[in-house]
This record gives C-alpha cells, structure tokens and sequence, in this order.
C-alpha cells in the first residue's frame, strides 16, 4: 500500500510542476511544451570577425 502512495504522490508533484510550466509558458517566461522551437536558419547571424572588427575600430579613435 505504501508503494501505491508513493506512486500517486510522485504523479501528483509531476502533474503540478507540468501545471506550472504551461502557466509559466503562457506569460511567456519558458518554452515548455506547447510552443514549437524556433528555426536556427531563420534567426539573423553575425560573424565574430565582423562583430570585432568594428568594436576594435571604434576604441582606437583618439
């Protein structure tokens, strides 16, 4: 009987922290489940070169 209590506390504590990750999801503080992942091609890139560059040439301005 002990071991049926420990099952059905464990499911409980899961479906409460799932609970929380999708209420969490909707004010949009995580990606939890429902909210698909966001395509790495579509987001814009910079080269490091290029980013260094430019900070470089800025700080040797007298």
């Amino acid at each position: 009987m002990e071991i049926v209590i420990a099952f059905l506390f464990v499911f409980f504590v899961l479906f409460g922290f799932d609970r929380l990750m999708l209420w969490l999801e909707s004010r949009g503080h995580v990606n939890w489940r429902r909210t698909k992942r966001r395509s790495l091609t579509a987001e814009p890139t910079a080269g490091l070169d290029s980013l260094l560059a430019d900070s470089s040439r800025e700080s040797r301005r007298p």
